[in-house]
C-alpha cells in the first residue's frame, strides 16, 4: 500500500474546479506537498459548494470539472510524482431537489415495489406502505392533509406526470394522474407532511437530523457495486490512489464496508473520518487510520495551561449566575434532548425493531422500551460500538442510564440481551443511531454551551479534559507511532468548529485568565443581560477570528446560538435576543470596545505568535502525517462551515511561498514564519521520509523545563515552546538545556547549524519559537 507523506486538502466546487486544482498543483509540489486531498467530487446537489449531498454516484460532477477535470488533474499529478486522495460519502445521497437524483425519484414514483427500494433504508411498514416527505410550511399544512400550493403539471409528450409543491417537482406513479393535484397526492406511494412531522415521523433513515440526506444501504452487495463503480474506475485507470471515507459510523457494518473497499481498490490506501473519544482505541479494520482529529485534540492541550482552569470556570460559572456546568450533565441533557426532539424518529423505529425481536415470547418488549432506549443514546459514552467489539460501552451506558432513571432499570436490563446481540436487527439500528445522537446533541449543541475554554470545543475532543502533561503527549504519540503510523493527523479541516489559528489565540486566554475577565467585563456592558455564557463563547471567537468582517462575526453568532439552541432555536429564532448579539458584535468591533480588545491582542501577541507555530510544527511532525487544509500555511481563522470554506486567495499563498524561501531572522513576519514552517517540514518529509520513522521523547533540564516539548523522529526533530507567556514573564529559558543527539544537526527554519550535545534552549530559539532540526549530513 502506498501511503502519502503528506496531503493538501482542496475544496472543488463550481468556482473552484478540478481543473483550477491541477493549475495549483505545481505550487503544492514546491511546497512540498506529497498527495493532493480532494473534497467530495461525485455529481452534488447543483450549487453545493461541499459535495457532501450526491445524487448520483456514476459519474464526476461536471459543475466541478467532470471526468475531463479528473483526467487533467490525475495527469498533472503523475507528472510532478503527487498521489490524488478523495473524499466519497458512501452513507447518505442528497435529496433536496428530487428531480436531480435519479433513484430517489424513482423510488418516489415506484414506491416499494421499485427495483432501487432497496437502495434506501425505509420503513415502509410505520408509513402505511408510504414514504413521508416532510416539506410542507406552516401556512401551507392542513391537519386532513390537505397542502395547498399544490400543483398537477400537465403531461409531459412521453406521458409522464409530476406534482408541483412551489419548486419542488415531485413524479406521478403511471396510472394515478387524474383528478385533482389532491386525488392525485393520494395515490402516490408517497405523502406530505408538515416539516415538523420529521421529527418524530420519518420513516427513512438520514445524514443526522437531515431529511434531505436520505441514508444509502451499502451493505447490499448490490448497492456497493452500482454506488462504487466509478470509484472502482478511477483505482482501475489509475486516477486515484487513494479514499477517504466520510462518516463510517452511519453504516450498517463498517468494518464490512472497509473490508469490500479494499477489495474494489485493490488494498489502495484508505482513511476514516473517525470521531474517537479520549482513551478510546480505533479497531482494526482496513484502514491506514483516522483523518486526525484525535491528534489535533492532544495538541491543543498539551499547549494549554492547565492552571487556569478553575480561573476559567468560575468566570464561565459566575455568567450562568454562579451555577457550575457539569460538563457529563450538560452533554446528558443535550443528548437526551436530541433524542427526544429531532432524532425522535428514530428512536421510535429502533423501538419497532426492539418490538419485532425474537427475544421477548409471547409477553412482548416492555411498553416504555422508547423511553429506555432514547436513555441509554443519551448515556452512551462513545459515538458508537461495533459488536462484539465494543459491548462494554453498553454496559456503560445501561449503568449510567439507571443512575440517571432507576425507574427504567428493569426495562434497561430486559434490552440489553437484544441491544448488544449483533445478530440483531435493533442492535445494528442502534449502533447507527448512538453516533447521531451524540453528534447532534455534543458537536452541535453542548460546544456551543460551554465556554470555559472555547479552544477545546472541538470535533474529537471532550472540553472537560482541560490540558494535558508533556509525559502525557509523549506517551500519546509513543503508541500512534507503533500503531497508527500512516495515519492522518489535522490541525484545520472544513468541520472544525474554529481554525487552528483561531484556536492558538483563544489558548492564549489559559495563560492571562485575570486579563480575559477583566476585558470581559468591559465588553459585557453591551450585552444582553440573558445568555451571558454564550456571550462569553462568542467574544472569544471575536477575539480569535480578529480582525474579520462584521459580515462573518454575524453570521457566526447566529449559527452558533442557535446551534447552542437554549434562548435561540433554528426553526423559532429569538429575534429580540439575536437582535441584541448583533447589536454586541457591531459595537465590540467599533471604538471604544475596538480599543480595549486590541490590547488584549497586543498583551497576548507574542504568546499568540508562538502558539501558531508550535501548533503547526507538532502537526508537521508527529507520528502519522500532516494535512494542510487549503491556505492554513498561512495564518487560518476561519469559523464554522461555511465560514471556512471560502475562496483561497492563491496569489498571496503564492507571494507568502516565496518570500518563504529564505531563512528566517530578526524582525519576522508570522505568516511567513508559518508558511516557510510548512514547507520546510513538507519538503522534508518528501525527501527524507526515513527521518520518521521513529519517536523518541527528548527532554529538557533546567528552570523552565516544563516550557518546552521536544522529540527525535529518527533523524528529523521538532522542538516548540509551549506556555510562551508564562515563559516570558519567568524571565526566558536561563539555563533551561536540551540534550542533542551526537552528530551535526541544522536547524532548517534559519540555516543555524549544531553540533549534538547540550544545547542552550535561550540560544536554540533565540530567533524563533520552535525549531526543526535534521542531520546536517
Amino acid at each position: 500500500m502506498h501511503a502519502p507523506q503528506s496531503t493538501y486538502r482542496l475544496q472543488i466546487s463550481e468556482d473552484f474546479t478540478l481543473a483550477d486544482a491541477a493549475g495549483r498543483l505545481e505550487a503544492l509540489a514546491d511546497l512540498g506537498v506529497d498527495w493532493v486531498y480532494l473534497s467530495p467530487i461525485l455529481e452534488a446537489e447543483h450549487g453545493s459548494n461541499h459535495g457532501y449531498d450526491v445524487v448520483s454516484h456514476a459519474r464526476v460532477d461536471p459543475s466541478r470539472g467532470g471526468e475531463a477535470g479528473l483526467e487533467a488533474l490525475a495527469a498533472e499529478a503523475r507528472r510532478l510524482g503527487m498521489g490524488v486522495l478523495v473524499d466519497i460519502v458512501p452513507n447518505h445521497m442528497g435529496v433536496a431537489v428530487p428531480e436531480h437524483n435519479d433513484w430517489w425519484w424513482q423510488l418516489l414514483r415506484e414506491g416499494r415495489e421499485s427495483p432501487i427500494a432497496d437502495a434506501f433504508d425505509v420503513d415502509w411498514e410505520a408509513g402505511g406502505g408510504k414514504l413521508l416527505l416532510p416539506i410542507v410550511g406552516d401556512d401551507d399544512w392542513s391537519e386532513d392533509g390537505t397542502v395547498a400550493h399544490l400543483e398537477l403539471e400537465p403531461a409531459a409528450a412521453d406521458g409522464s406526470q409530476a406534482l408541483r409543491y412551489w419548486d419542488t417537482r415531485l413524479p406521478v406513479a403511471p396510472g394515478t394522474g387524474d383528478g385533482t393535484a389532491q386525488e392525485v397526492l393520494a395515490r402516490q406511494h408517497y405523502r406530505l407532511g408538515h416539516w415538523k412531522q420529521g421529527n418524530d415521523q420519518l420513516n427513512y433513515r438520514r445524514f443526522f437530523a437531515v431529511t434531505t440526506l436520505a441514508a444509502v444501504r451499502v451493505e447490499v452487495p448490490e448497492v456497493f457495486e452500482a454506488t462504487h463503480a466509478e470509484i472502482a474506475r478511477w483505482f482501475d485507470e489509475r486516477l486515484v490512489q487513494g479514499l477517504r471515507v466520510d462518516h463510517p459510523d452511519g453504516l450498517r457494518d463498517p468494518a464490512g464496508y472497509l473490508e469490500d473497499l479494499d477489495r474494489l481498490t485493490g488494498g489502495a490506501f484508505v482513511l476514516v473520518e473517525k470521531i474517537l473519544e479520549p482513551g478510546e482505541e480505533l479497531p482494526r479494520w482496513a484502514t491506514a487510520g483516522t483523518t486526525g482529529y484525535d491528534t489535533l485534540g492532544v495538541i491543543d492541550r498539551v499547549l494549554t495551561d492547565a492552571s487556569a482552569a478553575d480561573a476559567l470556570h468560575q468566570i464561565d460559572a459566575r455568567l450562568r449566575g454562579g451555577e457550575a456546568v457539569d460538563w457529563a450533565e450538560l452533554t446528558h441533557g443535550t443528548k437526551r434532548g436530541i433524542a427526544d426532539g429531532i432524532l425522535r424518529a428514530e428512536v421510535l423505529r429502533l423501538e419497532r425493531e426492539v418490538q419485532a425481536s425474537d427475544a421477548w415470547g409471547s409477553q412482548g418488549a416492555p411498553a416504555d422500551a422508547a423511553d429506555a432506549i432514547a436513555e441509554l443514546l443519551a448515556c452512551f459514552p462513545v459515538y458508537r460500538s461495533y459488536l462484539p467489539e465494543g459491548l462494554e460501552h453498553l454496559g456503560e451506558a445501561a449503568e449510567r442510564a439507571k443512575e440517571h432513571r432507576p425507574d427504567l432499570a428493569d426495562t434497561i436490563d430486559a434490552l440489553l440481551p437484544v441491544l448488544g446481540n449483533a445478530r440483531q436487527p435493533a442492535a445494528l439500528r442502534f449502533q447507527q443511531t448512538s453516533g447521531m445522537v451524540m453528534a447532534k446533541g455534543v458537536e452541535d449543541t453542548a460546544f456551543y454551551r460551554y465556554s470555559r475554554l472555547t479552544s477545546l470545543n472541538e470535533v474529537g475532543g471532550d472540553p472537560a479534559v482541560f490540558a494535558i502533561p508533556v509525559p502525557d503527549f509523549h506517551a500519546f504519540m509513543g503508541r500512534r507511532q507503533a500503531e497508527w503510523s500512516l495515519a492522518m493527523n489535522a490541525m484545520s479541516t472544513h468541520d472544525t468548529k474554529r481554525g487552528e489559528d483561531v484556536r492558538a489565540r483563544i489558548t492564549t486566554i489559559a495563560e492571562v485568565p485575570s486579563s480575559w475577565e477583566a476585558l470581559l467585563d468591559r465588553l459585557l456592558v453591551f450585552a444582553p443581560n440573558r445568555g451571558r455564557d454564550f456571550v462569553n463563547l462568542l467574544l472569544q471567537a471575536v477575539v480569535g477570528a480578529w480582525p474579520a468582517s462584521e459580515d462573518r462575526l454575524l453570521a457566526y453568532m447566529e449559527k452558533a446560538s442557535r446551534e447552542a439552541d437554549a434562548i435561540t432555536h433554528w426553526t423559532a429564532p429569538d429575534e429580540a435576543f439575536e437582535r441584541d448579539l448583533a447589536e454586541l458584535v457591531r459595537s465590540v468591533m467599533a471604538e471604544p470596545a475596538s480599543r480595549d480588545i486590541e490590547a488584549f491582542l497586543a498583551e497576548t501577541e507574542q504568546g499568540f505568535r508562538a502558539n501558531v507555530l508550535a501548533a503547526k510544527l507538532l502537526n508537521l511532525t508527529i507520528p502519522g502525517f500532516p494535512d494542510v487544509y487549503q491556505g492554513s500555511e498561512a495564518l487560518e481563522q476561519s469559523l464554522v462551515d461555511p465560514d471556512n470554506r471560502r475562496p483561497i486567495d492563491w496569489d498571496r499563498m503564492d507571494a507568502l511561498r516565496q518570500a518563504a524561501r529564505a531563512p528566517l531572522s530578526g524582525d519576522w513576519d508570522l505568516e511567513v514564519a508559518k508558511t516557510r514552517l510548512v514547507r520546510e517540514a513538507l519538503r522534508l518529509r518528501r525527501e527524507h521520509p526515513e527521518r520518521f520513522e521513529a519517536y523518541t521523547p527528548l527532554l529538557a533540564s533546567g528552570e523552565a523545563a516544563e516550557h518546552v516539548v521536544a522529540f527525535d523522529r529518527g533523524g528529523a526533530i521538532a522542538i516548540a515552546t509551549r506556555l510562551p507567556i508564562g515563559l516570558a514573564e519567568r524571565g526566558g529559558w536561563g539555563d533551561t538545556a536540551i540534550q542533542l543527539p551526537e552528530g551535526h544537526w541544522r536547524d532548517l527554519l534559519t540555516s543555524k547549524e549544531l553540533r549534538g550535545g547540550e544545547v542552550r534552549l535561550r540560544d536554540l530559539l533565540g530567533t524563533l519559537p520552535v525549531a526543526l532540526l535534521t542531520r546536517g549530513d
